[in-house]
Parts: structure tokens; sequence; C-alpha cells
């Protein structure tokens, strides 16, 4: 299972690059080890002597598109604490791309065709066969609204009496298992206290231009068309640190590089965070993410240390 793993884990790879480089996207690499992580109330990363280990090179790529650069991606390690399961792994691969001009809807037409585009380099058909049912992957993949399907699952509206514990709770027990199974689905337009990063939806101010996809029950990508106004991505970020404090979490510093480039004018663009891992156990009809990454982590019983397979 291993050798396959690989196998296929380097295809997707390849079929990725020649994706985007078809396209007129740029490979770029950008720090691992960073200064400043990105300010999220849930979202915990490792430190590395005085600085961090990324969650997401989210922040250094956006400062590219400041810099003049139009369509970029990046595939690499990424890293969160206490994330250790059948889903998670505290590293894991990332793949994201940025392009100026564009919003999570164009973002959304990309993830279409690339999801497609990996399906037909490795089985030459775009249906995918994963824990028994055959998923049609052809776009255009379903979309239901964050409200309608916590109004349908759950019995409330997220984005009109927002609670976030009672959102996450529901997601995982209510939401995510309802959601269909033979085909992709995208969960779009999320409430706004959930996108710390992401431009509200104009005339509704209540959700704001984020979606994440479902394939097979696995979350697949997180995509959102960018904020870039630099006064309210700060507001954000210090409103994250306050809950981080509040929670008893550590506050980041905040990336002061970052938000002078937004003050400098970032294009108007879109943006996604795909998990290589998560594809990667699609095409191989794995439901444990340590099926493959050779080497995964796994928690000792003290839950403080991390094992390796």
């Amino acid at each position: 299972m291993q050798r396959l793993m690989l196998e296929r884990r380097s295809k997707i790879l390849r079929a990725i690059r020649d994706f985007f480089d078809a396209r007129g996207f740029i490979e770029v690499e950008t720090p691992v080890r960073i200064p400043a992580p990105a300010q999220e109330t849930h979202i915990d990363v490792p430190p590395s002597g005085r600085a961090w280990l990324r969650a997401s090179p989210e922040l250094h790529m956006k400062r590219l598109l400041v810099d003049g650069c139009e369509r970029i991606y990046q595939i690499g390690p990424c890293f969160r604490s206490g994330e250790c399961g059948r889903r998670h792994n505290p590293e894991f691969t990332m793949l994201e791309w940025y392009r100026t001009d564009a919003d999570y809807l164009d973002i959304l037409a990309d993830t279409e065709a690339l999801v497609c585009a990996v399906s037909t380099a490795l089985f030459g058909t775009t249906t995918l066969s994963y824990g028994g049912t055959a998923i049609q992957l052809a776009g255009p993949w379903p979309r239901l609204t964050v409200r309608d399907a916590y109004r349908r699952w759950a019995g409330w509206d997220p984005a009109a009496q927002w609670d976030a514990d009672r959102f996450d709770m529901d997601m995982v027990t209510r939401i995510e298992p309802a959601l269909p199974r033979a085909t992709p689905c995208v969960l779009i337009d999320y409430p706004a206290p959930a996108a710390s990063l992401a431009r509200l939806k104009p005339g509704d101010a209540s959700v704001a231009e984020r979606w994440e996809v479902y394939i097979g029950g696995l979350e697949i990508a997180n995509a959102y068309s960018e904020l870039c106004d630099a006064a309210a991505q700060r507001a954000r970020f210090e409103e994250a640190a306050r809950e981080r404090q509040a929670l008893g979490k550590e506050a980041y510093p905040l990336d002061e590089p970052f938000l002078n480039a937004l003050e400098r004018g970032m294009p108007p663009c879109g943006g996604i965070a795909l998990g290589i891992d998560r594809l990667v156990m699609l095409a191989c009809d794995a439901d444990d993410i340590a099926d493959v990454r050779p080497f995964c982590q796994r928690q000792s019983s003290d839950d403080e240390r991390y094992m390796w397979d």
C-alpha cells in the first residue's frame, strides 16, 4: 500500500504542476519558519525558537501579489499544534494558489477543473471510487449555503445568531454527516465571524465570500475572495488576539509587513488552501491520513508528545 500511495502522490503532484504551469501560474516558495503567524482564534502553530512554523503560506503569498505577481501557487509543508487524528496530522502538505482579478467563484472553477485533471491523470476518468461510493467529479459542483445547511440539519441560522462553539459542534455532528457522498458538495457563504481573512459579501455583511468543498465526506479545500482592506484586516487580527487571550492562548505578534503591504494596495484577488494529503486519501481510498503520509505522527498516551510510525 505504501508504494502505491507514494506513486499516486507523485502523480498527483505532477498533475497539479502541469495544471498550473499550463495556465500561466508561477510556482513560488515562501518561508516555513515565520516571525508572525496569521492571528486566528482557533488555529495554534508550533513555536520554533523565537519564531513559529507556519500554518499556511498565505500572508507571504499575498505580499507577492502586492509586489506585482498575478498568478502564483505553492506546494509545501504546514503545521498546526494539537491536531492529530484520522484526518489530521500536526505536519501536513498544502497546496495554495492565488490570482488577481478573481473572486471565490473563479477559484471554485479552478478547483473543479484541477480535481478533474488530477483524477483523469491518475485513472483516465472523472469518476472516483471512495468508501464504496462512485463520485462524479465533473463540475459544476452543487452548492449549498451555510445558513441553508444549518437551517435544514441543525435548526438554526448561524449568520443571524452567531455562536462559535455551537457552530463548530453542529458542523461535525450534524452538517458534515448529512452532506452528499456521490458528488462533491460546496458549502458556500460562511457567517462573517467564521472568515477572518475573507471579504464580506456585497449587500449582506452577515456572510463572507468563503466556501469549503467536501468530496466523499472529506473536507478538501477552503477558499475565499480575499480581504484587501488593511484597516479591516488589522481590526480582525486584533479581535482574534483578544479572543485568544480570553481563552488562555498565546496572542501572536501582528504581521506588520503583511499589513503594510495591504496598505500599499493589494489588487482584488481570490485564493485557496487545498489539502494534498486529503486528495491522496481520496485517490488511495484511504480513511486515515496515516495511510498516505510516511512516518506519520501519532500522539502518545500522555497527549503531550508525538511518536512517529
